[in-house]
């Protein structure tokens, strides 16, 4: 399994999301330093299934913390994910402490939460070698973490008591939705003001609480990176493999756009 520190609090992390459930795009991440992948399952054809588990062993085999958007907050997919071996958990949609409390009862074992057990999984080393439930209790506690997506007027009209639920490790901010929730228009650069203030507003709780931020870096350049660093962000995402393509597509588009209808007469 991945054994990188992909949530120390003294460095900066980098990540793409992954939608193409294409192994390929994480062993090249691995390959060009990046720490995480955000691998969904909530936009994407990838369930928590056998797909996703060659995933999550791709990452390990590269060397890259995996991070799986679950579906949903239901507790069976978020067990099912851990068990898999995922070194993080992305929760989208969460609006209130009830729920935010029921996502760490899931992943989390007592005396922390309320996680049911079983040794003949992955994150158990399936029962092998010298496995003992008290270490495997210990080693789970602290091994994957937690992100809820704040990406709702929801979140933020409950913010305080959903950040003061022990066990959150950072919080990922969805502006698409968010903007959605409000009205606003959706901009991922973050600069509209309904926006902005979200997420100034998340920031600053997250830093009074030690737990960090996540921000999609759009469009992933320097002056955007200090923008974001500016307002409290320790984890980017710096773009996603989908629109990679469209941009290589793009550039090919150009060419066929300029030479497509021509040819030399011999």
């Amino acid at each position: 399994m991945y054994t990188g520190s992909f949530l120390n609090l003294d460095k900066n992390s980098f990540g793409i999301n992954v939608y193409s459930a294409s192994p390929a795009v994480i062993e090249i991440a691995a390959n060009w330093g990046l720490d995480f992948v955000f691998i969904d399952t909530e936009h994407s054809v990838t369930g928590i299934d056998a797909m996703l588990e060659k995933l999550v062993l791709t990452a390990h085999a590269a060397g890259i913390a995996s991070c799986i958007r679950v579906p949903d907050s239901h507790a069976v997919s978020l067990r099912k994910t851990v068990e898999m071996g995922a070194d993080g958990i992305i929760v989208p949609q969460v609006n209130s402490k009830d729920q935010m409390k029921a996502i760490i009862d899931a992943v989390k074992f007592p005396p922390l939460g309320r996680r049911g057990g079983d040794g003949s999984v992955r994150s158990a080393v399936y029962a092998s070698r010298d496995f003992t439930w008290s270490s495997y209790i210990e080693r789970e506690n602290s091994r994957c973490k937690i992100i809820p997506m704040a990406e709702s007027v929801g979140f933020f009209d409950n913010i305080d008591s959903i950040l003061s639920v022990e066990g959150i490790d950072a919080v990922h901010f969805g502006p698409a939705d968010f903007a959605l929730s409000c009205g606003c228009p959706v901009d991922y650069s973050m600069k509209v003001p309904e926006i902005r203030e979200a997420v100034e507003i998340l920031s600053a709780k997250c830093i009074e609480r030690k737990i960090r931020l996540m921000l999609g870096c759009a469009p992933a350049t320097s002056q955007q990176f200090e923008t974001l660093r500016t307002l409290g962000a320790s984890m980017f995402l710096v773009g996603n493999d989908m629109a990679f393509i469209n941009k290589g597509c793009a550039g090919v588009h150009e060419l066929i756009s300029i030479f497509g209808n021509t040819h030399d007469e011999k």
